[in-house]
């Protein structure tokens, strides 16, 4: 098992390496091949972790780390299936080669980052790669060469990397907090500080967990920290928006989960899980809100992801071991929902040329593969049976009621069904509503229908029975946020 971890932070640098070749159909086939190799390594890691962490040098896997592991792979391998027949939509463009060669090297290395993030053993290294998902997410929002994509880039630099700032600054609190019982030379590992949580410090400890929370809140788009999202979002290529939003936004909900785990091992429960069910409702509150009056699609879902983490950060804060257990599976059924939805997003877009929500009418009809699928998704996302995210949002809420939180599961659901109003509205008038102009029926490519196909797959198994392994890899992560080593 430790070969596989080589394996999986170095795959994803072949195809990165190919694409500075030129050769752009092999280096398309290299993404989508390696996409699906990453994707097998992490589901073989599965049944290895139920038990103990595996480790070799600074890269270590538990059952936390593969399970978020297992959203980016799986988004990876799709979108580099998806990239396929995008890019053939991007052959009028005068820089053609040179976008594509962008794409593909942007594309790979981003997802080489966030397969390292969670396989990182020590909070300086986490941060590390999540800085590195930011600098690469970055210049891919730019990729199209608009103003608007430029401004939106730029945007989120600023925000993240001053949120990143003041994650550093939560990993220098924590290390001083550590260096108090463990001494000056140990590296920040994650097992010596659950060991020694009782030991710590408790006021450097609160610090280095609100400055976690708002400092990669900024990436995970908590509330007040989330205005970049909907922007960078919207601006960026189809295939690396579904990344961002169902992968990267998860990677550093994962640092969150780290700084959560120190915290209950130092502080008790109480402390955070109350800080993370105030950022989870006010992020939910606020996405449920504009989710009622968006106007471009890709936005829309900008403020889906907005929701769903915010339904993570609350389900977290409930504390219940059936609410934790929600969250986990939530993170990979949203990864497949919000890919689904980004990609059927970005087939719309090109059939009828607008992110305008009011620009697409009749898509049911004229799109018979991806007005379908899109629907699905959509259904999925808000928590509809029998998709996988219905038995998590369940969870959550059963788990929150069972924490005597009753008000604030109440308050979950209320969130949740206003967000499905939003969400719904805006679909029945792309898919249901006819209009003057509709565009000759047919689907623009095969390759962009596949890996809806396959997320509605992983949706509907997820929903209606997981897998005995992936079940008890749940359990054991259940377990580890808890506090156990």
């Amino acid at each position: 098992m430790p070969t596989v971890l080589i394996l999986l932070v170095t795959v994803p640098l072949i195809p990165a390496l190919a694409a500075t070749s030129g050769r752009g159909r092999l280096t398309a086939a290299a993404t989508a091949v390696c996409g699906i190799v990453v994707l097998a390594l992490a589901v073989s890691l599965v049944p290895a972790v139920s038990g103990a962490a595996v480790r070799i040098g600074f890269l270590r896997a538990d059952a936390v780390s593969v399970v978020f592991l297992l959203a980016t792979s799986f988004l990876y391998a799709a979108a580099g299936i998806y990239s396929i027949g995008y890019l053939r939509g991007e052959r009028h463009r005068d820089d053609y080669a040179r976008y594509a060669r962008r794409f593909h090297v942007g594309l790979n290395l981003f997802a080489w980052s966030m397969v390292c993030a969670p396989l990182m053993d020590g909070l300086a290294l986490l941060w590390i790669a999540i800085e590195i998902t930011t600098v690469v997410s970055a210049l891919l929002v730019a990729l199209d060469d608009t103003n608007a994509a430029a401004e939106a880039a730029w945007k989120y630099v600023l925000l993240a990397s001053a949120g990143l700032g003041i994650g550093l600054l939560a990993t220098i609190f924590m290390y001083y907090a550590g260096a108090e019982a463990l001494g000056s030379s140990y590296d920040l590992a994650f097992a010596p500080l659950l060991t020694a949580g009782k030991s710590l410090p408790h006021t450097a400890v609160q610090l280095a967990f609100l400055l976690a929370v708002l400092g990669y809140g900024t990436k995970v788009g908590l509330f007040p920290v989330h205005t970049w999202l909907p922007d960078a979002h919207s601006e960026a290529p189809t295939p690396i928006s579904a990344m961002l939003s169902g992968s990267l936004l998860a990677v550093s909900f994962y640092a969150v989960l780290r700084y959560y785990q120190i915290a209950v091992a130092a502080l008790g429960a109480t402390f955070p899980r109350t800080v993370l069910l105030v950022f989870g409702i006010a992020s939910l509150l606020l996405a449920a809100v504009y989710l009622l009056d968006q106007r471009n699609l890709k936005r829309l879902l900008a403020y889906s992801s907005v929701e769903h983490m915010g339904i993570m950060a609350i389900g977290i804060g409930f504390g219940a071991p059936l609410a934790v257990a929600g969250v986990l599976l939530h993170v990979v059924v949203h990864a497949a929902a919000k890919g689904n939805a980004f990609f059927g997003a970005g087939v719309l877009v090109h059939k009828y040329g607008t992110k305008d929500i009011a620009g697409i009418r009749s898509a049911l009809s004229t799109l018979p593969w991806t007005g379908p699928l899109f629907l699905t998704a959509v259904l999925a996302l808000s928590a509809m049976p029998p998709f996988g995210l219905f038995r998590s949002e369940f969870q959550i809420v059963a788990g929150g009621v069972g924490s005597a939180r009753t008000a604030v599961a109440a308050v979950l659901v209320v969130l949740v069904t206003v967000a499905f109003l939003g969400l719904s509205m805006a679909t029945t008038r792309m898919l249901f509503v006819g209009g003057a102009d509709t565009p000759v029926r047919g689907e623009p490519s095969g390759w962009m229908v596949a890996p809806m196909l396959a997320g509605l797959v992983v949706l509907v198994m997820l929903g209606v029975h997981p897998p005995g392994d992936f079940t008890d890899l749940i359990t054991r992560g259940v377990a580890e946020v808890g506090g156990a080593v």
